[in-house]
């Protein structure tokens, strides 16, 4: 049980593992009004660098789950390096389906939703980790702009245009879920850039490093292709955002 090498090497380089830089990182903590002694449970956690920053900025503690060995490695590096070890634990294992011991203050799934099946599935499986009154975050995507023909929605690695809504269309549907949206910080352009151009670089000097390899031509192809559909399409079309929610 582990991630694709592929996704390994693509953000071998990265600390977080969405369109969030650590500016928005910190932003997110501080709008959320975080409290020493609050905990934290992060499915699909990556390199652990949001639990490991608010632990050292803000004092919380908790647990990090995901399904990479290598990030789960960094997440545990990356907790001993910043002095929050002793708060903060990381786990290797599938985070669909993982529910917390003891209920905690913040329940939290970072760009990963596919885990229960969508935004549905995994506000229901978090849930099952939040205590009562608590905050959920949720980073999810939508389309900033109308996508005007299937080369867009298939550029932004999108199945189909429906699969996604506008923002004013998320909200509603987390509504309709039972939830209120309370705080949220959004990607921009900028963010999107450092996520995916962190890719090429990363990208290319495996590529140069690995020549002959086996995974060599399937990167190459993500390496030509990426680059395009991140300028062409994915900085002007799809938005990305971490929501925090309150059950009603």
């Amino acid at each position: 049980m582990d991630l694709p090498q592929s996704f390994v090497i693509a953000e071998s380089s990265h600390r977080i593992h969405n369109p969030f830089d650590r500016r928005k990182l910190a932003q997110l903590g501080e709008a959320l009004r975080l409290a020493p002694s609050l905990t934290m449970l992060d499915l699909a956690c990556g390199s652990g660098e949001m639990l490991c920053a608010w632990a050292r900025d803000h004092g919380i503690g908790g647990t990090g789950v995901d399904i990479s060995t290598a990030f789960t490695a960094r997440a545990k590096a990356r907790a001993a390096e910043l002095g929050v070890a002793d708060r903060c634990e990381f786990l290797h294992g599938d985070a669909a389906g993982f529910v917390a011991d003891t209920p905690v203050d913040i329940a939290a799934c970072i760009g990963a939703t596919w885990i229960g099946g969508g935004a549905a599935g995994t506000i229901a499986l978090l849930e099952q980790s939040l205590r009562p009154g608590g905050l959920m975050l949720i980073g999810e995507p939508y389309w900033r702009q109308d996508p005007p023909d299937e080369a867009t929605v298939k550029g932004c690695y999108v199945g189909a245009k429906g699969d996604l809504f506008d923002l004013p269309g998320l909200f509603e549907h987390f509504g309709a879920l039972g939830y209120d949206v309370v705080e949220m910080v959004l990607a921009d352009q900028d963010s999107w850039d450092r996520y995916s151009a962190a890719q090429w670089l990363n990208i290319r000097r495996w590529l140069d490093d690995n020549p002959g390899h086996d995974l060599a031509e399937e990167m190459r192809h993500k390496l030509d292709v990426g680059r395009l559909n991140h300028v062409r399409y994915q900085r002007d079309y799809l938005g990305w955002g971490v929501f925090a929610l309150m059950k009603r």
